[in-house]
């Protein structure tokens, strides 16, 4: 088992020359300037290496940009080998990163606690205390005295 450095150390690797041989050396029209290496991540004996990956543009570039890594896996295993320089280059394998998605969502559920808050601000706009401003009692308010003790209300006989 490597140490978790050295899987680091090759994960970061991996991700710059994917990266740069999409951006120059595949001549693939489905793997255009759009697609965006995000994250690598190599398992613990070096031999499978997971590279997530996010796409500009709607569905159908998506599953497009798919395809076209799937049929560069080959290319792309050989430049990181040549690159890497270990005794096993890691197989690839492309997963689509939810990470946009996530926070798409993550901000249309902030959006509606905002439009939330701003109708319960605009409903207490003009409201005012059910009682007093001030609802608790203080000590010497009420002709009550502070010397004055409670009973529990049982009188022995």
């Amino acid at each position: 088992m490597a140490d978790n450095a050295r899987a680091k150390r090759l994960a970061d690797l991996i991700r710059e020359v994917v990266a740069q041989k999409l951006q120059r050396g595949i001549k693939d029209p489905r793997l255009g300037s759009h697609v965006t290496i995000t994250d690598t991540r190599v398992t613990g004996d070096l031999r499978e290496a997971t590279v997530f990956y996010t796409v500009y543009g709607d569905d159908e570039e998506r599953a497009a940009a798919a395809a076209g890594l799937e049929s560069a896996k080959g290319v792309l295993r050989s430049a990181v080998g040549a690159a890497a320089g270990v005794k096993f280059t890691p197989t690839l394998a492309f997963v689509a990163d939810a990470l946009p998605d996530t926070a798409r969502t993550i901000d249309d559920l902030l959006d509606k606690a905002r439009q939330s808050d701003e109708k319960v601000r605009e409903a207490s706009a003009g409201a005012k205390y059910a009682g007093e401003a001030d609802p608790y009692r203080k000590p010497g308010s009420d002709g009550e005295s502070d010397s004055t003790a409670e009973t529990d209300g049982d009188t022995a006989e």
